[in-house]
């Protein structure tokens, strides 16, 4: 029933059409309209790691508000396979990059026939927030522009777009708003900002209150109204629904697999746990040193090399320690060469159907496929790692989980690696939760170690394969 009620949520939404435009895949959401009508349009682009799925919700409550829209996917990310010049979209050749898709982006809403060529609007989030301004200022023709957790204010300084309003959550880092200000002074009724409540920087996307001011911005531009805009957060309370039914359907499948739990949950004596976390913790800030001169550093992914190096440092790091590995019931190979591929395959469809449908782009295309059997490897490895050192105990795997994202953090504020990690923390402090869950109730089972290493690791390396943006 959970599972239903979740592809319910995940379809209904209006039909799209999927292209490509020299190089660029776009995404067209047309409303309703009568034969002949046109109507403005608006190109909505991503954020740096983000995609045109991710920026969905407002296709669909512009659409519903009578425009035309266009998202794409930059390059580098979602489904664009042309790499981004640099790993943190700062250079001159990263900049000219942008603005070629998002001009692409723009010549191709303004050809289709149910679009007034001379209604056009931005919106954009973050690097994508950095881009449409940008290339507002540069194209005075553009009705208006929405920006939405700008990064930096510079490029509407001295000289601002023609209607430009910005949005930043209440919840994001102090800089976000500081260039929101700096953005629309002096305000007017051509500048605006707005401060989004209880949200942060993703968060912002799916807030109601977000979706209903670009709305009004855009309606106030083009003197036009339209119907009520579905809930923003449609799709991804689907994708939420239906990761908890995979998630539950873990359990009777383990059991099918393996029989009945022949296993324990593992409690290993206090001080042997201290002492494994312990060593953890040192292998975690070694690693996280060590990954900013190994040569994992020239994956083509951006932050996903550094990601590589600190979790084979660390990983190998916790293996050279040596300490007994506690004695499990064998499993048959016959009852494992079923398990394991079964298992993957279980995986692989829990983190990447949910996610694809209803969150972000999480097919693996081009280099993606080889990039992300590296870094599922690393992150198996830790995982298998951190499984000896605390003797699969749940609770210990999640410290060893807290002390790499912690030694990940201290990383990225000492400038080992981009800043943009920062933001990315807490998915991958709720991916390694969602790994120990699955490693505690495969250890129920008895399954084998490297099994459960292998199974729970795809978990995390999924996403960062997927999203994170391929390089050049």
């Amino acid at each position: 029933m959970t599972a239903a009620v979740g592809l319910w949520l995940l379809t209904g939404h209006r039909s799209t059409r999927q292209t490509v435009a020299d190089g660029v895949p776009l995404v067209e959401v047309h409303p309703r309209l009568a034969p002949g009508e046109r109507r403005p349009g608006v190109v909505v682009a991503h954020g740096f790691a983000g995609s045109a799925r991710l920026m969905a919700p407002f296709g669909d409550s512009l659409a519903e508000r009578g425009y035309v829209v266009v998202l794409l996917d930059f390059s580098g990310h979602g489904a664009n396979t042309r790499p981004l010049p640099d790993s943190a979209a700062s250079t001159a050749a990263s900049t000219a990059a942008l603005q070629h898709d998002l001009d692409v982006a723009t010549r191709h809403l303004r050809g289709l026939p149910d679009v007034d060529p001379s209604a056009i609007a931005l919106v954009g989030h973050s690097m994508g927030a950095g881009a449409v301004t940008r290339y507002a200022v540069a194209h005075p023709e553009i009705t208006a522009t929405v920006a939405l957790s700008l990064p930096d204010a510079a490029p509407v300084l001295p000289d601002p777009p023609a209607r430009l309003l910005v949005l930043v959550g209440a919840l994001e880092f102090p800089g976000f708003r500081s260039e929101a200000a700096r953005a629309v002074e002096p305000a007017g009724p051509d500048r605006s900002m707005v401060v989004v409540p209880g949200v942060e920087h993703i968060g912002i996307l799916y807030a109601p209150r977000t979706h209903r001011e670009v709305a009004a911005w855009l309606d106030q531009s083009f003197d036009t109204t339209g119907d009520p805009m579905p809930s923003p957060i449609r799709r991804l309370g689907g994708a939420a629904l239906l990761v908890v039914a995979l998630l539950a359907g873990l359990y009777p499948l383990a059991r099918l697999l393996f029989g009945d739990a022949r296993g324990s949950w593992p409690s290993p004596r206090i001080a042997d746990l201290g002492r494994g976390v312990a060593v953890a913790a040192g292998a975690a800030a070694l690693g996280a040193l060590a990954a900013r001169f190994l040569p994992t550093n020239r994956l083509p992914l951006a932050i996903g090399g550094y990601l590589l190096g600190l979790t084979g440092a660390a990983g190998a790091a916790m293996l050279a320690f040596r300490h007994r590995a506690p004695a499990i019931a064998p499993t048959g190979r016959l009852r494992l060469a079923l398990a394991t591929p079964v298992l993957i395959g279980y995986a692989a469809v829990t983190i990447a159907v949910p996610t694809h449908l209803g969150l972000t782009h999480a097919v693996p295309v081009g280099k993606r496929w080889w990039v992300l059997l590296l870094l599922w490897a690393g992150f198996a490895l830790l995982a298998w790692a951190a499984g000896r050192l605390t003797a699969g105990n749940a609770f210990g795997g999640l410290a060893v989980s807290a002390l790499v994202v912690i030694a990940l953090t201290g990383a990225a504020v000492a400038g080992l690696t981009n800043g943009f990690v920062l933001l990315v923390v807490p998915l991958l402090a709720i991916l390694m939760l969602w790994q120990a869950a699955w490693s505690a109730v495969l250890h129920r089972f008895a399954a084998p170690a490297w099994l459960i290493a292998l199974v729970g690791s795809l978990l995390v390396a999924w996403p960062m394969a997927t999203a994170l943006p391929l390089i050049s």
